[in-house]
Formats: structure tokens, sequence, C-alpha cells
């Protein structure tokens, strides 16, 4: 059983590493941005110190985290979730694979780990050139150690983690992946900034997947852009995550089990 669940895992990995424009596009969300931001922030020493601070060491450090982990890593991550999630739908090869008595709930099963590893090894090289800016334009300032680099490799990776998780059983209850694109890439820069910064919406705002990610941030990410960053408790935060993890997974798995082949 173990052996048939790594084939069909690895059968998706596959799909996933053909599909080239989502990979290029994907690399393409999470170098770029961290490129130009290490770029302007450069220039802009160079040209006047007194007035921008060095493009590296820590402020450098946490401000290319939090590009990766909350911004553009994401963004990837909802790429290749949606292909996962409706890609097999979207190729017209659902009804092949369902004929050849493969169990339904094991097709969808494999997607997520499929999704999560080619996910991260995206955000990997991403987080590789965070590091390779932050200490080559550290101009002499404090850099970042050993433990606060392998803790915001860990909070990249569990926010790029959660988020194609949730792609892949959304773009799974859906069937269609522009559909699941859209709607989550609007969820993800609109709608939560906007709820995050609604105080009348009180302690509801706790339930906001964004918020619960920042939780476990290891450096201080201000507002960053994305609005008001609401204070929760450690398994407040986890039992968010987990709430969204379990409601999407579980109709995506429920769609592709009842869905007509």
């Amino acid at each position: 059983m173990t052996a048939l669940a790594l084939r069909m895992t690895g059968a998706d990995l596959l799909k996933l590493r053909k599909r080239r424009g989502t990979l290029i596009w994907a690399f393409v969300l999470t170098l770029a941005p961290v490129l130009i931001f290490f770029i302007v922030r450069a220039a802009q020493h160079s040209s006047s110190p007194a007035s921008h601070p060095v493009a590296g060491g820590m402020e450098g450090y946490r401000d290319a985290l939090r590009l990766l982990a909350l911004f553009f890593g994401p963004l990837a991550a909802i790429m290749i979730g949606t292909d996962a999630g409706a890609g097999d739908l979207a190729a017209g090869v659902f009804r092949d694979l369902v004929v050849t008595g493969r169990s339904r709930l094991a097709l969808f099963a494999t997607r997520v780990p499929a999704a999560i590893a080619i996910t991260w090894a995206v955000l990997c090289v991403g987080f590789a050139l965070s590091i390779l800016g932050s200490f080559v334009f550290a101009g002499g300032t404090p850099t970042p150690d050993g433990a606060l680099i392998a803790n915001g490799l860990g909070f990249a990776l569990l926010s790029t983690g959660v988020v194609c998780a949730v792609a892949v059983g959304f773009a799974s209850l859906t069937g269609s992946r522009p559909a699941a694109l859209t709607v989550l890439i609007g969820w993800q820069l609109v709608a939560s900034p906007i709820l995050a910064n609604i105080s009348s919406l009180g302690s509801s705002r706790k339930l906001v997947l964004t918020q619960a990610i920042a939780h476990f941030s290891p450096v201080n990410l201000g507002d960053g852009g994305r609005g008001t960053v609401v204070t929760m408790s450690l398994g407040l935060a986890v039992l968010v995550l987990a709430l969204w993890l379990a409601v999407f997974l579980a109709l995506g798995a429920w769609r592709t089990r009842t869905m007509d082949a």
C-alpha cells in the first residue's frame, strides 16, 4: 500500500514538473522580487548612504523573508496548488485515472504532498537567494545567525506549505483552475489585508489564515503593507491553521470522490 502511494505521489510530482509554464512563473514570482528588492535597495544606499540603510543585514533579511513568506511565496504556492488540484480535469485525464480502479481519495491525497514538494523546492531557491543578499549587502552591519536563518526557513516553509495545501483542496472543490486561482489570489492579496484592518471585526480577525501564519514569524513583521498583525496565542494560531487545512482538504477530497468522471 505504501509503495503504491509513493508511486502515485511520484507520478503527480512528474506531472507537475512537466507543466513548465507553471514552474517558470513560480520561479519568477519567487526569485524576481527578491532580486529586485536587493538591487534597488543597494542602488539607493549607494547613492545616498545617509538616507537609505544597507540592502542586506538584519533589516534586509527581515524584509526579504516577508516578501517570500507572506507575499510572493504564497502566490507561487497558489499557482502550483491549483494546478495540482484541478490539473487532471483541465487536461481531460481524470476519467482515465478513475477507470484504472484507483481510489479517488488516493488520487486526491497524493496531489497534496506532490504540490507541497514542488512548492518547497521553488521556495528554497528563493530563500537561498535572500540569505545570499543579506550577507553580500550587509555592509558591515549585523547579519542573521544560524538559528534565525533556520527559523526563517521553517516559517517560509510553513506559510507556503499551508497555502499550497489549501489551494489543492479549493481547486479540487471548484474543478476549475482559473476560478480557484482568481479567488485565492484575491483572498491573499486583497481580502485578507482589508479584513485585518477592520478593527470593528475584533477577535474574529484571528480566523484569517494570514494572521495565523504571521504568528510564527521569527522576525518582527510590522504591518509590511499587509495591514494590522493581530496578536494571538500559539494554541489559537495552530488551531486556525488546522481548521483551514481540515476544511479545504476535506472539501477537496469529498468533491474528488463524488464528481462525475
